[in-house]
């Protein structure tokens, strides 16, 4: 959902864009291409002439497990051909605006039970590039992230889930992506950053 969303937007702005899925499927608009993220040799080969990769990759049920790995892999073949990374991730990592001790992953007004395995990965997936060199920056939704319309407009934060007057926390797919490209396109600096309406 994001990363077809980002794809979109990219176009829409005039970037060039090599769109990647497990299936190889896409746009019309774009060059695609199918490969396996995890297969640092086929990373490397797509990114040799990319000023920035942006990474939606989303596991299927069941296997969060494999974030951190995925992750490990994208990140050691950007830092390989000196690629920016903007990784879109989750939420779990996030502090609650509750309290500032408290993260979103432990929080059940933001991260319901059915709903931890995907925060818990996307800690992880945290975790592992706080730990890596290359030039990487991860971006944290909002706790609710569905398909909607393209506002062009939405509010910054870093590393506190970001709430509206009633306590919502969320955006759409489609502002996300604007989000998501303002960042490629005048990255800020920053490692950690959130968005939310």
């Amino acid at each position: 959902m994001v990363g077809t969303r980002v794809v979109d937007e990219a176009s829409a702005r005039g970037h060039d864009v090599v769109a990647v899925s497990r299936t190889g499927e896409g746009r019309s608009a774009v060059v695609t291409a199918s490969v396996d993220v995890r297969d640092r040799v086929q990373v490397r080969e797509l990114l040799r002439t990319a000023d920035v990769a942006v990474s939606a990759v989303r596991p299927r049920p069941g296997e969060e497990a494999s974030v951190p790995e995925t992750t490990a892999a994208l990140l050691d073949a950007t830092a390989e051909t000196g690629t920016r990374l903007l990784l879109v991730g989750g939420a779990g990592p996030l502090t609650s605006p509750a309290s500032p001790a408290l993260l979103v992953i432990d929080d059940e007004r933001y991260v319901p039970p059915q709903w931890r395995s995907s925060a818990v990965a996307s800690l992880a997936q945290l975790q592992v590039c706080e730990g890596h060199e290359a030039a990487w920056t991860y971006l944290s939704p909002p706790a609710i992230l569905e398909p909607g319309l393209r506002t062009g407009t939405y509010r910054r934060g870093t590393t506190m889930l970001l709430v509206d007057g009633t306590g919502r926390s969320h955006i759409s797919a489609e502002d996300l992506a604007v989000a998501v490209m303002d960042e490629v396109e005048n990255p800020s600096g920053v490692r950690h950053f959130t968005v939310a309406y």
